[in-house]
């Protein structure tokens, strides 16, 4: 899956967001292998739950937790990084 810069994200949309973050995560295996190890999710549950909250706002809360990528995932959406902590905010609710 690739995710082109080219991607421009509205506000009131945290699941469109992360759902294009998690393509930005899976388009790296290193980067893929930690969100699964971090998270304790597998490839069979996190494919049969892309559309629950809890799940995206995981893949959400990940990127949160390690800078450099919050940070190149938000350059590679064309979004703040602040807005990518808003969208996991709002799936948290």
């Amino acid at each position: 899956m690739t995710i082109t810069a080219d991607t421009d994200h509205r506000s009131g949309d945290a699941d469109t967001l992360a759902l294009s973050a998690l393509g930005w995560v899976l388009a790296d295996e290193a980067r893929a292998e930690r969100l699964l190890a971090l998270t304790g999710l597998t490839p069979d549950v996190l494919r049969d739950s892309l559309t629950e909250r809890s799940t995206l706002a995981a893949v959400l809360d990940y990127l949160a937790g390690h800078e450099p990528d919050l940070l190149l995932a938000a350059d590679a959406l064309n979004v703040t990084p602040e807005r990518l902590a808003a969208a996991r905010q709002e799936l948290a609710e």
